[in-house]
């Protein structure tokens, strides 16, 4: 799971207050510099020694300072540079919390088309990025490092791939880093930015005034965006009454002086909002990963989707948003000045209200997200039609592609629902919602990284709640994906522990799924002897309820590890049961397939022609199972038995069936061997 973005060379999405319309401004001193440290020899360089990792340049500044704009333009000009393209993580979320860096490396490796097994731990995951980084030729750029920790372990071995790390301090600890301290713009090229929101007019007929206002912000592009986005909303303001505004307003002694400006400039162009989207503006604290959309805002303010639209476009003009795609994004530098408003000016459970409904709206929609992809008719497509109309998809690509954008702000839901404590009912359902979203659109074994963290969120739920019927679920889904990565030591311990959750919810289902898997995990470590003696406790299990599908499916596994140890008696008598139960059922497939491991284990036993009889009765059964291709498989199982009796124009007439039905089944008929032994 992951707040952050990953984009590859070419997407200029993500962007730092000050960079706007793709306009870069000054800051060409320190473009220089940073080109030039590129090609400066490292220590090991000048130790004689090879370079085993790629150069690293820190370009640090306060957020609003425009770092992540500055690497970004560095980038865009050295991307040519490096064919195997730019890759972007944001290190730290927009709420300021740091980005897990387990999660970084599993976004890295999707944008490199890396496949990692859902549940990796954090070593696992960076060494795969170092890997994959190793045989390529990349720009890494990391933005907003807390600190050298989540920097190091995703620097590749390989000298020919350069990183641009922004921060807002040193990288201590990283050797060898390039630093490059970034203060406020210079003059003019703080006058340029303003004037792209006031137009050239208003400059040149006060150029002085200009000047003192970009002093006034301490030349940080974040502050001259929030005024210029406030100036251009007002075409007859002076720029002079600007600056006198924002000198008279008194400093945050709480902030630090470099910060200073920025805070000035946000409380002058909140205090000019009216009150109800002044309001809006608070509560965007609570957007997850800092994402937004209008359905978000309506959520929040318990206003109209209408409304929260135009409001979010009016805070987009005035620098306070910036637009991403199809979503908003609170820029990093103002989300601290956010919080602290929102803290300060509404009480705590009028924000556990903004956070309830956001949270069951979200819910809403990814219901409805999924009801999309159900049959028409259907009990969900029903349910669909009542919701209004902005809850609705038009068509399932575009809930997908719904899904698809929001899903970095989806999964910080579930996590914001599940960290708050007080909204565990909520927090389930949302979960549960996403889940079988990702499942209906993406498919369980795509989506399985991100399933994987789900599910550790309700475990953290059911353990905080004492719900041990959850807590079994979410150990049997955990497990599940454990055993489909390997990690068969790590499934098995969460098997038991679903079963003792199963065993004090008294939930007969959970029992038994969590011992038919205890008994697959022995299996799979080569345990016959624990295997079958799990797989035996299942089957009494389900033999208990009357589940005749699932008991005709334990008859067959307790055959195969029976198989397996070498006890052919005992295997045989259970695959017998086990077609006997397909036969009830009508499965005439299920019984074909099962008479067909009866008769290997006939063959491993050394009865070649009870093995030929029952590989005759399971071709009849797929033949009138009309199942084409296991017919044809079944006859060239047909064909090999033959030939070790010693009948190769018998089994060659099979082999030649089997061809025959996969090239076109109408063509196919009868054999009958003319062996003796038939």
């Amino acid at each position: 799971m992951t707040d952050q973005a990953v984009h590859v060379s070419g997407r200029a999405d993500v962007r730092e207050p000050g960079r706007t319309d793709g306009q870069f401004f000054g800051r060409q001193r320190e473009l220089k510099s940073l080109r030039a440290d590129i090609g400066r020899a490292g220590l090991d360089t000048m130790a004689g020694r090879k370079g085993k990792r790629p150069r690293v340049l820190l370009i640090a500044g306060r957020p609003g300072s425009g770092r992540t704009a500055l690497a970004d333009e560095l980038a865009r000009g050295l991307a040519g540079e490096y064919p195997d393209g730019v890759l972007r993580a944001r290190l730290t979320s927009p709420g300021g919390e740091r980005v897990p860096t387990a999660d970084t490396a599993r976004a890295l490796l999707g944008a490199l088309a890396v496949v990692a097994p859902p549940g990796e731990g954090e070593d696992e995951l960076t060494e795969r990025v170092r890997e994959a980084l190793s045989v390529r030729r990349v720009l890494l750029l990391l933005d907003d490092a807390a600190d050298a920790e989540q920097v190091d372990p995703l620097l590749p071995d390989a000298a020919d791939c350069l990183v641009v790390a922004t921060s807002t301090g040193p990288l201590t600890g990283i050797p060898d880093v390039r630093p490059c301290t970034l203060g406020g713009l210079d003059a003019a090229a703080g006058v340029e930015l303003l004037g792209r929101f006031t137009g050239k007019v208003r400059i040149t007929v006060d150029p002085r005034s200009a000047e003192t206002l970009v002093e006034e912000c301490g030349g940080q592009p974040a502050a001259l965006v929030l005024v210029g986005g406030w100036l251009a909303a007002r075409p007859k303001a002076a720029v002079a009454d600007v600056a006198k505004k924002l000198r008279a307003l008194p400093d945050d002694a709480e902030q630090p002086t470099g910060a200073r400006p920025l805070a000035r400039a946000f409380r002058f162009v909140y205090e000019s909002l009216p009150a109800p989207a002044a309001r809006i503006l608070r509560l965007l604290a609570l957007a997850p990963a800092g994402l937004v959309d209008a359905h978000t805002a309506s959520a929040l303010a318990g206003c109209s989707v209408s409304a929260a639209q135009s409001t979010l476009d009016d805070f987009a003009a005035l620098g306070l948003l910036r637009q991403v795609g199809p979503l908003y994004e609170v820029p990093g530098a103002l989300a601290p000045l956010l919080r602290a408003l929102m803290e300060d000016r509404d009480r705590p459970a009028e924000v556990q209200l903004a956070r309830a409904r956001m949270l069951e709206r979200t819910v809403r929609q990814l219901q409805s997200c999924r009801a999309v992809t159900e049959p028409d008719g259907s009990p969900a497509r029903k349910r669909l039609a009542g919701l209004p109309k902005s809850l609705r998809f038009p068509s399932a690509p575009a809930a997908a592609e719904w899904l698809r954008v929001r899903q970095g702000a989806l999964l910080a839901s579930a996590r914001i629902a599940v960290e708050d404590g007080d909204l565990d009912t909520l927090a389930r359902r949302l979960v549960a919602a996403l889940v079988r979203a990702l499942i209906a659109h993406r498919g369980a074994e795509a989506a399985a990284a991100e399933l994987y963290g789900l599910h550790q969120l309700v475990l953290s739920v059911a353990e905080r709640r004492d719900l041990p019927r959850e807590k079994a679920a979410a150990l049997l889904n955990l497990a599940d994906l454990d055993a489909r990565t390997g990690r068969t030591q790590e499934a098995l311990a969460r098997y038991r522990a679903a079963l003792d959750a199963g065993r004090a919810a008294n939930d007969p289902l959970a029992i038994s799924r969590a011992m038919e898997s205890v008994g697959g995990a022995y299996q799979e470590l080569g345990d016959w002897q624990r295997a079958s003696d799990w797989y035996g406790r299942a089957l009494a299990q389900w033999q208990s309820r009357g589940e005749s599908a699932d008991e005709a499916r334990l008859y067959g596994r307790l055959g195969a590890v029976l198989t397996y140890a070498g006890n052919y008696g005992e295997a045989l008598r259970n695959w017998r049961a086990a077609a006997a139960g397909h036969r009830r059922l009508g499965d005439l497939a299920g019984q074909a397939r099962v008479l067909s491991e009866a008769a290997r284990v006939q063959e491993y036993a050394g009865r070649p022609e009870e093995s030929l009889r029952t590989c005759q009765e399971a071709v009849e059964w797929a033949r009138q199972a009309s199942d084409v291709r296991l017919q044809a498989a079944l006859e060239i199982r047909l064909a090999d038995t033959l030939d070790r009796l010693g009948d190769p124009a018998a089994a060659q007439l099979h082999r030649g069936s089997a061809e025959r039905l996969l090239v076109d089944p109408a063509s196919a008929y009868e054999i009958r061997s003319g062996s003796a032994k038939d």
